[in-house]
């Protein structure tokens, strides 16, 4: 019907990246007159952004199309992201969907509707996914606004180079390209004028940042000392670091700063060094020990945050009590456990000994226990103190959830609550264990 408001939903799945490019493309369909709706409201276009970084990403994948598609059979279902990347014809066999969008070329979703609507929705889904050539560039997409003015989220990279044997992602999403820096310090003032408190800096290899560029030595710690200088800047955070791109350079800029927030997420994958070798990770644990020491010599109350990744092919019991042993002690103040998952294409795909489900799923329980008491020591350092909270949802009866700069998760009881409070707000609190979130 001439002039109707068209209304488009977004449902995502997987990382902080794929949530930071979902608000991107919904600025951009917003910029072009759509109306950017929940699902429950009869959208005309259903836009899911996918995940592939372990098998059970794209089995929710695939059940999430599947379910849209059937409960939605007039709009159109465009599929985005690393899932379509990797298997398109996957995609395209699922009934209902209209187009196939992967990792590149999201800027064109307006032109690609426009299309599908011209033609009129057919049987065979309209696919634009491309294989990454070997100059592929960074795709720039608009500035990010969110509903809330707590945290934005500045995407300063995609892709990787680093061909882990384990992961699909250099093939989801390409080599490393480094966004233009006058780019990035452009949308982070435009952030801070919009009113943000807290920017945190994603993307897929954020430690590769600035070796691509034409710029001799401009690197992550040149970018940080830019945009730590932005005036209005409160709180900037970095995504997850690699550990041997977390530099003497870069640890430098960190501690002389009182703008970086004191919370490092820094994978390790596992604790024995057989198991590094294997995953073709460029570290020993001892040069992971050596780092940590560092960090925590600059800056003793810094959150330390890692992924560990067990029941990797070939991983015996002892590789796994020698990883447990060495994860204890480093005392992270947060560990995300994933058992390996076998991801076609990659070498660790048709590598032997192969470890059985159950082992692994044994495994991360032995993991889940470790860092349920590491998470406790670090929290419990603070009670008592003073710390300043990032206000980020206020509830009903006057509440309010935030995270500290140590990324704390917190919940402030309404007794607390001057009857002013809102989101974006920086609160200052004396920490106890009942307003700590589980």
């Amino acid at each position: 019907m001439k002039g109707k408001t068209l209304k488009a939903s977004l449902l995502t799945l997987g990382c902080k990246v794929n949530q930071a490019e979902s608000e991107a493309v919904a600025q951009l369909l917003a910029q072009a007159g759509y109306q950017i709706v929940q699902e429950e409201e009869d959208p005309d276009v259903i836009i899911i952004n996918t995940c592939t970084v372990t098998g059970t990403g794209s089995s929710k994948s695939r059940k999430l199309i599947r379910k849209l598609a059937k409960e939605h059979p007039l709009s159109t279902i465009v599929v985005m992201g690393c899932y379509s990347q990797i298997k398109p014809e996957e995609v395209a066999e699922l009934e209902g969907v209209d187009i196939i969008i992967g990792t590149q070329d999201r800027q064109k979703i307006v032109e690609y509707l426009q299309n599908i609507n011209c033609l009129g929705t057919g049987k065979k889904p309209l696919s634009v996914v491309r294989q990454f050539g070997e100059k592929a560039v960074y795709e720039e997409l608009p500035l990010i606004e969110y509903e809330s003015r707590a945290r934005a989220m500045l995407k300063i990279q995609d892709g990787c180079s680093q061909f882990c044997t384990y992961c699909i992602i250099p093939y989801a999403r390409g080599p490393s390209r480094s966004r233009d820096p006058e780019k990035v310090l452009a949308e982070a003032e435009k952030l801070l004028a919009s009113g943000y408190k807290e920017i945190v800096l994603t993307g897929v290899h954020i430690g590769a940042y600035g070796l691509d560029l034409d710029r001799h030595n401009f690197d992550l710690a040149e970018l940080l000392k830019e945009l730590v200088r932005l005036p209005g800047m409160v709180r900037l955070r970095l995504g997850s670091i690699e550990p041997l791109e977390f530099t003497p350079k870069l640890l430098e800029v960190v501690t002389e700063s009182d703008v970086v927030c004191p919370h490092f997420h820094i994978p390790l994958q596992s604790g024995s060094n057989t198991i590094l070798v294997r995953m073709h990770r460029p570290y020993s644990t001892e040069d992971y020990s050596q780092l940590l020491t560092k960090i925590r010599s600059r800056l003793p109350e810094a959150a330390i945050a890692t992924d560990i990744l067990t029941g990797f092919p070939g991983e015996t019991e002892e590789n796994h009590q020698e990883a447990l042993r060495f994860v204890a002690g480093c005392n992270f103040a947060g560990i995300h456990v994933f058992p390996y998952s076998r991801r076609e294409g990659t070498p660790a795909a048709s590598m032997p000994e192969q470890i059985p489900n159950n082992v692994k799923a044994s495994r991360v329980r032995d993991y889940m226990q470790i860092a349920q008491e590491s998470r406790k020591r670090y929290v419990r350092q603070f009670l008592g103190k003073p710390l300043e909270v990032l206000l980020e949802t206020i509830q009903q009866d006057g509440s309010a959830l935030g995270h500290t700069r140590n990324y704390l998760e917190v919940k402030l009881p309404p007794v607390l609550n001057p009857g002013n409070w809102q989101v974006g707000d920086l609160v200052e609190c004396i920490l106890h264990e009942e307003y700590i979130e589980e």
